[in-house]
């Protein structure tokens, strides 16, 4: 089955509207991978885009935060606040974070507004064997602790507008799945 490409043509306004696709899904399940697709592509219509990937976050802006329930929650809030602003100021942002607990990503859906959640949904043998870094094996092993889908709950979306199969769908196949939502929704 061929598949025709999405229409990239904006609709009027939708340029200088900001809005936040949050990518949730537990770690190794393509949220990066996706974020910088979604990211060309939106670069491409001439949007300002911003890329929130969770682990530079981390490193960055939420430096000293552990895996607490507490501090995830701690870290998912910033990540939805910069976000906010930003989409406030005729930003595209693209959290791509792993924010596992709903009340957080329901929470910031609030905070923001114009928001999208796509859950990338990936069984964990998959995620795990993609893990370059070896945290699921550290994490079955006992050396990292608190590790999310091993140890630490992740609770699966209720509200996702999109849910993408990373498993079973290339990545040209996600990004028009996202692409089409954002389009119904007026967002592009």
């Amino acid at each position: 089955m061929t598949q025709t490409a999405p229409d990239r043509t904006p609709s009027p306004g939708a340029r200088d509207s900001g809005l936040t696709i949050w990518l949730t899904g537990r770690p190794g399940s393509g949220k990066s991978t996706l974020a910088r697709q979604l990211e060309q592509c939106l670069r491409e219509l001439g949007r300002n885009v911003e890329v929130l990937d969770g682990d530079e976050v981390r490193k960055n802006i939420s430096l000293g935060l552990g895996f607490s329930k507490q501090d995830r929650d701690t870290n998912v809030r910033r990540i939805g606040y910069v976000a906010g602003m930003l989409t406030r100021n005729g930003v595209a942002v693209i959290a791509a974070v792993i924010s596992p607990y709903g009340e957080g990503r329901e929470f910031n859906r609030k905070l923001i507004g114009r928001f999208v959640e796509v859950y990338c949904r990936c069984p964990v043998e998959v995620a795990e064997a993609r893990d370059i870094k070896g945290n699921y094996r550290k994490a079955r092993s006992g050396e990292i602790k608190s590790f999310t889908g091993i140890d630490d709950p992740y609770e699966e979306p209720r509200n996702a507008e999109v849910i993408v199969d990373t498993d079973r769908e290339t990545i040209g196949e996600s990004v028009d799945k996202i692409w089409q939502e954002l389009g119904r929704l007026g967002y592009l």
